[in-house]
């Protein structure tokens, strides 16, 4: 392949705002802020766990309560009836009023026992409220945290982008200068070799590689006709020569 050395010094500054571009590319999608907010959103998503089954906790626990209440209320409402039966008067038989007086006293234990399991119980929720607070708090926290995290990245992204455009705009304006069959040579090249698809050859070493040629290889370099497209005798790059590539 043939291309006059203008069009491949061109390729060169194609080759450069590709990398730039790369570069670019690789930023963006490497941003630390990235790599926090997938952490934190690890660490939310276990909390989140965490908040839920405390949650359950505290509306079991509050389900509890309500039903201990009700029934500390029933067996209470069912003394006063029956001491009001007892000092009425009205109960006049003995086996009547003792089965009574025996039927109170069961109900003072049975009240004084719903009381102990209501007060275990308010304590437990008073426990499963407070983690259920605490994590909440936590989970609060966590989010500030993300939300500061994907500030920071909005704003890396956009910079980036503007990096980017420009970059862009930049290889357009060189690319013009690059033969079609070149430019196709240069894309097949770059695919295969990591993203450099051409180096300049410059004291006697390709940029591409780094490493020096010996002298055979750089003697038949020279003999080359100016417009023939070299490629590198090392990783096959296409090799641009230039002022300073020592030949």
């Amino acid at each position: 392949m043939r291309a006059d050395s203008a069009a491949q010094i061109a390729l060169l500054d194609v080759q450069s705002q590709d990398s730039v571009i790369a570069q670019l590319v690789h930023r963006r999608g490497t941003l630390p802020e990235l790599a926090r907010i997938a952490e934190l959103q690890r660490a939310r998503a276990e909390l989140d766990s965490t908040r839920i089954e405390a949650d359950t906790e505290v509306s079991d626990l509050s389900a509890a309560q309500r039903k201990a209440d009700a029934e500390v209320e029933q067996v209470r409402a069912r003394r006063t009836r029956d001491d009001d039966r007892l000092n009425s008067g009205v109960i006049t038989n003995p086996k009547d009023l003792e089965s009574l007086q025996h039927e109170l006293v069961a109900l003072e234990r049975r009240i004084s026992t719903l009381e102990d399991e209501e007060l275990e119980i308010m304590e437990r929720l008073e426990d499963a409220q407070h983690r259920l607070d605490k994590v909440t708090a936590d989970i609060a926290g966590i989010d500030t945290d993300i939300a500061q995290h994907e500030a920071a990245r909005d704003a890396a992204l956009a910079e980036i982008a503007d990096a980017l455009a420009a970059a862009q705009a930049d290889r357009e304006l060189v690319v013009v200068r690059v033969p079609d069959d070149l430019l196709a040579l240069y894309d097949r090249v770059r695919e295969n070799k990591g993203g450099v698809g051409a180096a300049a050859l410059r004291a006697r070493s390709c940029e591409g590689c780094r490493l020096e040629l010996n002298g055979a290889d750089l003697r038949e370099l020279a003999a080359a006709a100016a417009d023939e497209v070299l490629r590198c005798p090392e990783c096959d790059r296409i090799l641009v020569r230039t002022a300073e590539s020592g030949l």
